[in-house]
């Protein structure tokens, strides 16, 4: 018995010197990966990664969800295989990963919006893109600047932090200006939600995500508490209220909603594991179709334009 102890021993130390480890269980569906997640977009995200978990019950895939320079450089410090944001690598990026000899994985999977939403409160919810440039450079900050009728005082622009995607959004509009001195910050989108519904001079700048979802209870609890802006993708004052869209599924696909953007998985998994499996499920027909029922509209599939009754348009795959 010593003998075949002594044996075993020795064979696992010549196994582990010519390679022979114990092989990598992590495939596309199973093991375990790390993810980072725009949070703006973490609504859609959760339900897909809940989805993906609950159809492949040996993979699990623990998600961070933080602001867009935290997601690139957990990805590039190789702190997540997998990142989900509204933007492409840039040239240092992609030359970094070049210098490692990695190539990563882009994926456009759909496509969302950044809206704007104001206090219940407020009669001042239509704005067109000039409006809109002006405001965010700081060129106007009152309320009446944009309506002599009105009451309200100095315009409050409330967004989640420096580091969030939807500020580097609005600064590329905005002719990438910094952010004017009315510019405040909270932890969350829901945090933004709460503050412009107590404050009536606020303007909220979210992820629709949070606001598009009409099957989901929270969603609905959001668009109680405040107004979603309607916007005019045209640079001149608006002539009536057909020029105004909200950032309906529909409008954000047939871009008459002007503040649309592209959202994308990166990942650098060197071998086919977990990310790649939840990227090829976000990416196929399962996945496409959460998007479309978040209120999003999805990347990788065609949808088509139904409509019901005069603007009234609904998208469906």
């Amino acid at each position: 018995m010593k003998n075949l102890i002594f044996v075993f021993v020795i064979g696992c130390f010549f196994l582990s010197l010519t390679g022979c480890e114990k092989p990598d269980n992590n495939t596309p569906t199973s093991g375990f990966v790390k993810i980072s997640v725009d949070e703006t977009l973490q609504p859609v995200i959760e339900s897909n990664v809940d989805v993906f978990q609950a159809q492949y019950k040996d993979a699990k895939v623990s998600a961070k969800y933080t602001n867009e320079a935290q997601a690139f450089n957990d990805l590039l410090t190789d702190s997540s295989a997998m990142i989900i944001v509204t933007r492409k690598l840039t040239p240092d990026e992609f030359k970094y990963f070049q210098q490692i000899k990695i190539v990563p994985r882009l994926t456009k999977i759909a496509y969302d919006a950044v809206a704007l939403i104001c206090n219940k409160g407020n009669k001042d919810s239509l704005l067109s893109m000039n409006l809109i440039r002006d405001i965010f450079t700081g060129k106007i900050s009152k309320w009446k600047d944009i309506s002599k009728d009105s009451k309200l005082g100095d315009i409050q622009l409330i967004f989640e932090n420096g580091s969030a995607s939807t500020v580097r959004y609005i600064r590329s509009i905005a002719n990438n200006a910094p952010l004017p001195k009315n510019s405040f910050e909270v932890k969350t989108s829901k945090g933004i939600i709460d503050y412009v519904e107590k404050n009536k001079n606020a303007i909220g700048v979210i992820g629709v995500n949070w606001i598009s979802d009409d099957s989901d209870s929270l969603a609905l609890k959001f668009l109680d508490k405040v107004t979603v802006m309607e916007l005019n993708a045209k640079e001149t004052f608006y002539k009536g209220v057909d020029d105004f869209y909200k950032p309906y599924q529909a409008y954000i696909a047939t871009g008459d909603y002007p503040l649309k953007r592209e959202v994308y998985i990166i990942s650098r998994e060197a071998r086919t594991g977990v990310a790649t499996g939840l990227s090829g499920f976000i990416a196929s027909e399962k996945g496409q179709r959460i998007f479309l029922r978040s209120g999003l509209v999805p990347g990788t599939m065609p949808v088509r334009l139904v409509e019901v009754k005069n603007r009234n348009i609904k998208v469906e795959k």
